[in-house]
């Protein structure tokens, strides 16, 4: 598996030299805000509402103050607008309260945040401050580490305990930012594109 799991992550590389992020952010607290706002919607369409929502409210200390009715229709499009306007107001108010205005650095500290859970909290935990060990379970990891028989079964804190065991720590964020970028462009759910895959030797569906 060692040698399998390092073979993967190498043609990943190779593929995406790069492993940025997709959400557009310049300050800790907008990544928190842009992850709550990317659950169940796109990347692409909360990178076309952010701008305007951290323009309104260009301040960690603005978006405490802000109306949750007002947010709500700047990120109606994201869709889930009620729950996600509240977390955001909720999660900088608490910031401020109980994190001195930072986006705070443990797992334990993050999941206190409203509407911040495991995936989140290791996106910020990896992007942020780097922390070793960061898998962020999304459906395209989800899907396509199945896909590799690098994980079992689709619940998101199990497939992420099974690849914190097999990911070199030092890679883990990284291999789920380029995972992002791979199911994307090549393995997607409906029509993955098998003839153009660098990765079907390893692939279960392709060699069932």
């Amino acid at each position: 598996m060692k040698e399998k799991v390092n073979a993967i992550i190498d043609i990943l590389k190779d593929r995406y030299a790069d492993a940025p992020c997709a959400l557009h952010y310049d300050k800790d607290y907008e990544l928190m805000i842009a992850v709550r706002l990317s659950a169940q919607c796109t990347d692409a369409r909360v990178n076309l509402v952010t701008p305007a929502l951290f323009e309104k409210y260009p301040t960690l200390e603005a978006m405490a103050a802000a109306d949750i009715e007002d947010v709500e229709k700047l990120v109606h499009s994201c869709g889930f607008y009620k729950h996600k306007a509240r977390d955001i107001v909720l999660g900088c108010q608490m910031l401020l309260t109980d994190f001195g205005g930072k986006v705070p650095g443990t797992m334990e500290e993050l999941l206190r945040i409203p509407g911040v859970g495991r995936k989140t909290a290791n996106l910020l935990l990896g992007d942020l401050y780097g922390v070793p060990g960061s898998v962020v379970c999304d459906t395209h990891c989800i899907r396509i580490c199945g896909r590799l028989g690098l994980s079992q079964g689709k619940e998101p804190e199990k497939v992420e305990k099974q690849l914190r065991a097999i990911l070199p720590p030092e890679e883990s964020s990284d291999f789920c930012h380029r995972i992002v970028l791979f199911g994307r462009d090549c393995c997607s759910a409906q029509r993955p594109k098998c003839s153009e895959c660098p990765l079907t030797m390893f692939c279960k569906e392709f060699n069932p």
